[in-house]
């Protein structure tokens, strides 16, 4: 004869009816409205992927079938990697990988450097116009980089910076918005940790380096990923201040094969493609960092 038992939460179970698993502390029970925001979810990711699976389909389409306005995914020949051969022959590709590579790189470790030292300071130390300084560079963020391009341009100039990797790199390190990130999670680390440090007679780049630092790795990867990209993709800097072909970023580099070559479709989804590929590397690599870094930091809104 079957009896009830009583469970480790306390509940007690009824003979013969199904044990229901226990919900973690913070869960929510999966419902109908979760269900709904899953499946809305779903759509609104496979809406943002088609277009790049698009341009993945086209890239290992001959130029023949990607200009015919066949709606398939997949060409009349079959796939091919005609057009990745053609732009990978046409140029010095490898050479803008390794400019892209570089240079992003440095932007990355600069900015960080230049960050994470600015935000420490605006959060810890009390300097004379420290409040009005911060309001300049929160109101920096609204600025278009577009604006600031022709004086950057002519600085370069009188510098003799055109067509150089200084050139192409010091305009990018300054990012207000990512001394602003910094800043609002240095301000939610405990001033006793550092209080502490200083009466074991730490000094403050002491406290900085082997307190701060360590902390806010999260921050710190993903604020770097964030700038990494932007460096990656961007172009109208590069294009302007670089015309040496050997000095030229990916992104550049690409685009001026494809212009010299005329409009081939397929070849344009390739260089697409092969533009993002070290991106989405990039991504599925650090992505752990990624999300943790968004919910523990202004990216998320808080």
């Amino acid at each position: 004869m079957s009896t009830a038992t009583l469970s480790h939460t306390g509940t007690i179970t009824a003979p013969g009816a199904r044990r229901r698993r226990p919900h973690l502390p913070g869960q929510k029970p999966f419902g109908p409205l979760r269900v709904a925001a899953f499946v809305v979810l779903a759509l609104l990711a496979i809406g943002w992927l088609l277009p790049f699976l698009w341009a993945i389909a086209t890239a290992f389409k001959t130029e023949t079938d990607a200009a015919s306005g066949d709606p398939s995914w997949i060409g009349a020949t079959g796939p091919t990697v005609e057009a990745f051969a053609a732009i990978l022959s046409q140029g010095n590709v490898y050479t803008w990988a390794f400019n892209s590579l570089w240079t992003s790189a440095a932007v990355t470790l600069i900015t960080l450097a230049i960050s994470a030292l600015a935000a420490y300071a605006f959060s810890r130390l009390d300097f004379t116009g420290r409040k009005w300084l911060f309001v300049v560079v929160i109101a920096s963020i609204i600025v278009p980089p577009q604006v600031l391009i022709i004086p950057l341009f002519y600085q370069m100039l009188t510098f003799n910076m055109i067509d150089t990797y200084w050139g192409l790199i010091l305009p990018q390190v300054v990012v207000p918005a990512m001394v602003f990130i910094l800043k609002k999670f240095f301000d939610a680390i405990p001033i006793e940790l550092e209080d502490a440090a200083r009466v074991d007679g730490a000094s403050r780049f002491r406290i900085f380096w082997s307190i701060v630092l360590p902390l806010s790795r999260p921050i710190l990867a993903s604020v770097a990923i964030f700038v990494f990209i932007g460096a990656w993709n961007n172009f109208l800097w590069p294009f302007l201040v670089i015309n040496d072909t050997t000095l030229m970023t990916l992104p550049v580099g690409l685009q001026t094969v494809i212009s010299a070559y005329g409009v081939q479709y397929a070849q344009v989804m390739a260089q697409a493609v092969l533009a993002a590929l070290p991106l989405i590397i990039v991504f599925i690599i650090f992505q752990k960092q990624i999300v943790k870094g968004v919910a523990t930091s202004g990216f998320g809104g808080q």
